[in-house]
C-alpha cells in the first residue's frame, strides 16, 4: 500500500507543478471606440413662443337662406363679390308668396265681416254672446295668419346683413329651394378677420387670451402682420386631438381672402423672452421623461462619453433648451448617442472636437 500512496502523491505534485508553469490566459480585448458626432452646447437668446400653421377666415361666416321655399328668380352675386349692408343678394319668384298674402288678406276681411254681423245680431238679441266671442277669435287668428304671410313675403328676398364678401354661392337662378336651405355663405368683414390654428395640449395650456402673435402669409412675402389671441378652445377636436385657437389679425391695406395659409408665432406672456439660454439639438436627447432627460457629453481627455442627467425646457425649432445640467461649450453627442453606455470609448468623426482613437 505504501508504494501506491507514494506514487499518487508524486503524480499530484507533478500535476500541480505543470499547472503552475502554464502561461496565464490573455486579457479580453478592449471594445473598439464608437464613431460619433458631437456639437457644442450653445448659449443663445431664446424667445419662448408657440409656432403653428393656420388658415385665414372672416370672424363671422353667415349662411343665408330664404324663410320659405320656392323657385329662385335672381342671384345677384357671385363668389368673391364684395357687398354692402342692405344690398339685395337673391330673390324668389313671388307668385306663390304674393298669393299667400292675398289669401290671408281675404281671410281677414271675411272674418271682420262675420264679426261685425254677429255683433249686430247680438244687439238685436238674435246671436248669442258665445257666437260673438268665437267670431272674435276667428278674426284674431286671421289677422295673425296675415302677419305671418307678410313676414314670409319680406324674407322671400335675401339682403346682406352687413358689409362682407360672398364666400360661396350654393344655388342658382331657377332652382327650387326649401325654406331654411342655405343658398349663400357671407363672410362679414365688419367683425374682422381671424386665423384659426390647432395646438397640441402642451402648447394650448401655455397660451393665454391677449397673447400677441407675429403672422406671415406666403401670399404677402416679406410683410409681417400683428395679431392677438382672442379665443382658446376648451375641448379638443375629436378627430385631430388639437385645441382650436383664434388669432385676430388686421388686414391693413392687404386684400385678404378666406383660406390664405398663415404661419403664426405666439409670444407667451410672462416668459423671459430674449434671455440667453443653453440649447442643444433635439437629437442629442437619448431619454426624456417630462423635464428630466439624458445626454452624452464628450470627455475629450479620456476619449469617452459620459452619461449626463439634464433638465430640459421648451423646444425651439430643432433645438431644446437645457435649463440645468449642462454648460455652454460642452460637447454633446448627437449621431450615435443612442448606442452608447456611460464611459464608452468614442471616436469623433466629422465633429468639431477630436477624441483619441
Amino acid at each position: 500500500m505504501r508504494p501506491l500512496a507514494l506514487g499518487v502523491t508524486l503524480g499530484a505534485a507533478l500535476l500541480l507543478a505543470a499547472c503552475g508553469d502554464a502561461p496565464a490566459p490573455e486579457s479580453a480585448p478592449k471594445p473598439e471606440a464608437a464613431p460619433v458626432r458631437t456639437v457644442p452646447a450653445e448659449s443663445v437668446r431664446v424667445t419662448d413662443a408657440v409656432r403653428a400653421v393656420g388658415v385665414l377666415a372672416p370672424r363671422d361666416e353667415l349662411r343665408l337662406s330664404f324663410k320659405v321655399g320656392g323657385v329662385i328668380e335672381t342671384m345677384a352675386v357671385e363668389a368673391g363679390d364684395s357687398v354692402k349692408a342692405g344690398q339685395t343678394l337673391a330673390v324668389l319668384k313671388r307668385a306663390e308668396v304674393d298669393a299667400a298674402v292675398s289669401q290671408a288678406t281675404e281671410g281677414v276681411e271675411k272674418a271682420r265681416r262675420d264679426l261685425e254681423r254677429a255683433r249686430q245680431l247680438r244687439a238685436d238679441e238674435v246671436a248669442t254672446q258665445e257666437q260673438v266671442e268665437d267670431l272674435t277669435t276667428a278674426y284674431n287668428v286671421a289677422r295673425a295668419d296675415l302677419q305671418a304671410a307678410q313676414f314670409n313675403a319680406r324674407f322671400a328676398r335675401i339682403e346682406a346683413p352687413s358689409d362682407g364678401v360672398v364666400l360661396q354661392r350654393l344655388a342658382r337662378a331657377s332652382e327650387l329651394v326649401q325654406g331654411g336651405q342655405p343658398v349663400l355663405v357671407l363672410g362679414s368683414t365688419d367683425s374682422g378677420w381671424i386665423v384659426r390654428v390647432g395646438l397640441a395640449d402642451r402648447d394650448a395650456v401655455r397660451v393665454n387670451l391677449g397673447d400677441t402673435a407675429a403672422i406671415a402669409f406666403d401670399a404677402f412675402p416679406g410683410r409681417p402682420f400683428e395679431g392677438r389671441v382672442t379665443r382658446i378652445g376648451s375641448s379638443a377636436d375629436p378627430f385631430t386631438g388639437t385645441f382650436e385657437v383664434e388669432i385676430e389679425v388686421a388686414p391693413g391695406d392687404a386684400r385678404f381672402a378666406r383660406g390664405l395659409v398663415a404661419k403664426v408665432e405666439i409670444a407667451l406672456q410672462g416668459a423671459a423672452n430674449g434671455s440667453a439660454q443653453t440649447v442643444v439639438p433635439v437629437a442629442a436627447l437619448v431619454e426624456a421623461n417630462g423635464p428630466a432627460a439624458t445626454v452624452y457629453v464628450l470627455d475629450a481627455a479620456e476619449g469617452v462619453a459620459r452619461r449626463r442627467q439634464v433638465t430640459v425646457g421648451p423646444i425651439v425649432g430643432e433645438r431644446v433648451v437645457i435649463v440645468a445640467g449642462l454648460e455652454p461649450g460642452e460637447q454633446v453627442v448627437t449621431d450615435g448617442a443612442a448606442w452608447l453606455t456611460d464611459g464608452r470609448a468614442v471616436r469623433v468623426v466629422g465633429g468639431p472636437a477630436d477624441a483619441p482613437g
